[in-house]
């Protein structure tokens, strides 16, 4: 009995501790590569424009505009990409499942000789490939999971890859926006903000790496810094030229 209970013990254990993060889901790459590319990116464009000592009113008026400009372009790229690459892989599937209506015995034996290449006794990867070809989508998964590589039933949405790219894009443009919004008239208000938001995005993406949250989030605070420093260089360089 206490076998029994330890190993149902071991059992919960293994179940609580061996569930893993989606890594093939479509939000998780676009919201956080839009977050990042809007605050680096509005920043950067804010700061080139104040070194070029431009009035207060004309620095704002460049932060919203490479917000909305940033989040409109984003949601169409990601949503472009994702639907493109979504009907490749439904161009792949038809491919697949074409073959398993017209040769059902070639793509057995595919099967089989794929899980005995793996170090399945060749008897019984032919039985396994056989009553897994019963069912035609369940080999049609079987087949786009061992060729291609991928999952027929969870393939990633544009529409979902469009919203989170659009609504992480503004979130993080806005933060260097905000402080001028609320009324400061110099620029390390926003650079500040800024560089905290640099820092805490790092941090966050830290959570689903394996890397520690400070090495990424001075990772990310030195990338989104050595950007603005130098387009506030080349604005004052601009600046200066033109006038």
């Amino acid at each position: 009995m206490a076998i029994i209970e330890t190993e149902a013990t071991l059992h919960e254990a293994h179940r609580d501790n061996h569930t893993h993060r989606d890594v093939n889901g479509g939000w998780l790459r676009p919201a956080v590569f839009g977050a990042m590319d809007g605050l680096v990116s509005n920043l950067a464009l804010m700061t080139g424009v104040a070194g070029g000592a431009v009035s207060q009113q004309t620095i704002v008026i460049t932060g919203l505009s490479g917000l909305a400009a940033g989040a409109f372009s984003m949601a169409a790229g990601e949503y472009t990409s994702v639907a493109s690459q979504r009907e490749l892989v439904q161009a792949e599937l038809d491919v697949e499942r074409r073959e398993l209506r017209k040769h059902p015995k070639d793509e057995e034996r595919e099967l089989a000789e794929l899980y005995a290449s793996r170090g399945v006794e060749p008897e019984l990867a032919r039985e396994v490939a056989r009553q897994l070809s019963k069912d035609p989508e369940q080999a049609l998964e079987i087949h786009a999971r061992e060729e291609l590589g991928i999952d027929p039933g969870d393939l990633p949405s544009p529409t979902v890859a469009a919203v989170s790219s659009f609504g992480s894009f503004a979130l993080g443009a806005l933060l260097p926006v905000l402080p001028y919004l609320l009324g400061a008239t110099v620029l390390w208000p926003a650079l500040l903000l800024a560089l905290i938001g640099l820092f805490a995005c790092g941090a966050i993406v830290a959570k689903v790496t394996a890397r520690s949250w400070w090495f990424s989030g001075l990772r990310q605070l030195a990338l989104g810094g050595a950007a603005a420093g130098v387009t506030y260089v080349l604005g004052s360089l601009f600046g200066t030229a033109v006038g």
